[in-house]
């Protein structure tokens, strides 16, 4: 009978172990990043290669809440509004889609397309968003990217509704933010570059930054006074106090303000957390 069951594979000994260890492969993410940015250096690699590259291993790690549009900054539309008033918001906003709410921004009960919009309103104006909204997809702060994006891929919601703990809208998020995360900022037609929105507030002390805020509104936004000659923006900033090329995670602290880097690759970085430290 023994003769019918292929030999059992060898167990690793402590010395397979260790010399698995010293030949100099990858532990860790950031072991395999090292690898990653030698294998550039050696220029089997190119600079947009590897930028994705850690793009999509720093996505594995992030979470909703790190990228969120934040309640406060979402266009919403109410339940009971006909679809005749909203459109001039609609036009001037030049969103596809929109969260709708019963009462307030904390309550999202549905999402409103805006081809809907288009069809419906040619027959009949006095309809309410209520009667073409679509069901809401639902995400908890806490889901991590790489699952939202195969998540989006099955069922094919591009926006997601994220709640906190208490079940009330804290924000939303798009396909295109995750993707954002790997390739970069993906501008499109409604896009106006004059506009920049550099800073999110996600509660009273916290926030998020673009690390391409000129320090010049980052003083004027918080009342600081950090802006030099040395750098431009406050990615430049966190780079300049650092004295290197910071990884995700890394942080640093200047009076009562925490700084912690969300996301950036070998470049330069890409996102912030600011929280105001009392």
């Amino acid at each position: 009978m023994s003769d019918d069951y292929p030999p059992a594979a060898p167990t690793k000994t402590w010395r397979d172990k260790i010399s698995h260890l010293l030949t100099g492969e990858p532990q860790d993410v950031d072991d395999l990043v090292e690898l990653l940015r030698e294998a550039k250096a050696r220029s089997l690699l190119d600079t947009d290669a590897l930028a994705m590259i850690e793009g999509v291993l720093q996505v594995s790690q992030m979470r909703v809440r790190d990228i969120m549009i934040p309640r406060v900054q979402m266009v919403v539309l109410p339940k009971e509004a006909t679809l005749e008033s909203i459109l001039p918001l609609v036009a001037e906003s030049g969103h596809s889609r929109y969260p709708v709410i019963d009462g307030d921004k904390s309550k999202v009960i549905g999402v409103l397309l805006a081809k809907d919009l288009l069809v419906q309103i040619l027959e009949n104006k006095t309809l309410k968003v209520h009667n073409i909204m679509r069901s809401v997809s639902i995400v908890p702060e806490s889901k991590r990217l790489n699952v939202l994006l195969k998540e989006s891929r099955t069922n094919g919601n591009h926006m997601a509704v994220v709640v906190d703990e208490y079940g009330q809208a804290a924000g939303l998020v798009t396909i295109e933010d995750v993707l954002e995360q790997i390739v970069g900022d993906i501008e499109d037609e409604h896009d106006d570059p004059d506009d920049e929105n550099y800073v999110f507030q996600r509660s009273e002390s916290e926030y998020m930054l673009k690390a391409l805020m000129p320090m010049d509104d980052f003083d004027e936004y918080f009342g600081t006074q950090l802006a030099t000659d040395e750098y431009d923006t406050i990615g430049g900033f966190i780079v300049s106090q650092l004295e290197h090329m910071p990884h995700k995670g890394e942080n640093l602290t200047v009076n009562n303000l925490r700084f912690e880097v969300i996301k950036a690759d070998n470049r330069r970085v890409h996102l912030i957390k600011l929280k105001k430290i009392k």
